[in-house]
């Protein structure tokens, strides 16, 4: 081997990479020979699809059920009118509270419960679909329930009496 072979073997100029082809020889021509001469010629293997979240993610999935509540050739509003039927439901509650608090509560109440009837009822909600469809169901049902039953227990003059929960406040609060 002279000088010139050896810088250019030395510099990695003769092999892609910079290597001199441990597992096959190369002959002055350039062709590979060896075990490397095979893997050139045959296609890789497909690689198994990883079935791991990637560390990046690019984009989120839309929720089941998160598609238009009717066709896109109508207005924003008309598309999404689950969403905004339970918005508007509590906000009338709201106002309501202002001059009534029992009937306000019970009205941001029903229409947590109403949300949660559409999430079940509905194929297609829209942006009131937050997450799968039994977990915005579960979610919904249980805070407008929860909301209904403090209302009905609301003082004074409850609508609904616990008898449990009146020992329970008066071992932690009294």
């Amino acid at each position: 081997m002279d000088e010139g072979d050896r810088a250019a073997q030395d510099s990695g100029d003769g092999h892609p990479n910079g290597a001199t082809g441990g597992d096959g020889a190369r002959d002055g021509g350039g062709d590979v020979t060896g075990d490397s001469a095979t893997a050139a010629q045959e296609p890789a293997s497909p690689r198994k699809a990883s079935r791991r979240f990637p560390v990046l993610t690019r984009d989120t999935a839309r929720p089941e059920g998160g598609g238009r509540a009717i066709g896109g050739h109508h207005p924003a509003p008309y598309r999404q009118w689950p969403l905004l039927a339970v918005c508007a439901g509590v906000l009338t509650g709201l106002l309501v509270t202002v001059a009534e608090f029992r009937a306000g509560t019970l009205i941001i109440g029903l229409s947590l419960l109403g949300g949660a009837v559409l999430r079940w009822w509905r194929p297609s909600v829209g942006m009131l679909a937050v997450r799968s469809r039994f977990t915005d169901m579960i979610t919904y049902g249980v805070l407008g329930l929860a909301i209904v039953l403090l209302a009905m227990m609301a003082q004074p003059d409850p609508w609904l009496s616990v008898p449990f929960l009146e020992t329970i406040v008066h071992f932690t609060v009294r």
